[in-house]
């Protein structure tokens, strides 16, 4: 079933998706690598449609899977699909580029955490509605965290307290997501360290542990596991 978007939303969802995900092994683009019998970008796709306040969700695809992805994602959702760059961070200027006027409130999440409760989902957004310029959602970390050399040498124990690890979606005014990638030198891993480079404040909300990145084979498995054991529970409340 097709889940209509709502067209007096005010967020727009920008999903980067044109990696080739090398650290799963051979194969097709991670975005459209199969969990549970369909891809990760469906799977993330229709988790981003559940949430009242999208109105506009823009996909990077992999520049010769352009059309595909397109056929693909019509069933799930009215998205606009674009060619991605070689890099993420050029994948999500092309998809910004391509966002129609209305949404203020953007959102760029990664396709590989197909998992992300569409709870979360608001939850950024409605932190950037109450007056951010940037929000993240993260993690405290768990493992105690050593500085290196480069040839493995341990320097000293960080002190993790004040760590946290960083998922997506991260949610932006339109305005200063658009400031940022103007003013991009160097290419980062994620949007929020490109509106630092601007000194603009980031703000963190609480992420979910269903929200993990699917980057290794382990990773895909485990989510197989949380898809069957949620399947199981859901029957379990229907058929007792």
């Amino acid at each position: 079933m097709t889940v209509q978007l709502n067209p007096r939303g005010d967020v727009a969802v920008l999903v980067p998706a044109a990696g080739a995900g090398v650290r799963l092994g051979p194969g097709r683009p991670k975005a459209l690598r199969l969990l549970a019998g369909e891809p990760l970008l469906v799977h993330a796709v229709r988790r981003i449609a559940f949430v009242p306040s999208v109105r506009t969700v823009v996909v990077a695809a992999p520049a010769d899977e352009v059309d595909a992805v397109r056929e693909l994602l019509a069933p799930v959702a009215p998205v606009q699909v674009v060619p991605g760059g070689a890099e993420r961070q050029a994948s999500v200027a092309a998809a910004l580029a391509a966002v129609p006027a209305g949404p203020e409130i953007v959102l760029v999440h990664d396709a590989a955490r197909a998992l992300t409760p569409p709870m979360l989902i608001d939850s950024v957004a409605a932190a950037v509605r109450a007056g951010a310029a940037a929000v993240v959602p993260v993690l405290p970390i768990a493992d105690t965290v050593k500085e290196v050399t480069g040839d493995d040498v341990v320097l000293r124990t960080v002190d993790r307290s004040r760590l946290r690890a960083v998922q997506t979606p991260q949610g932006f005014r339109r305005s200063v997501l658009a400031a940022a990638h103007a003013a991009a030198a160097d290419p980062l891993t994620d949007d929020a360290g490109l509106v630092e480079q601007l000194g603009e404040p980031v703000t963190c909300v609480p992420g979910s542990e269903h929200a993990f990145k699917i980057t290794r084979p382990f990773d895909l498995s485990l989510a197989e596991h949380l898809l069957a054991e949620a399947r199981r529970q859901q029957t379990r409340i229907v058929c007792p």
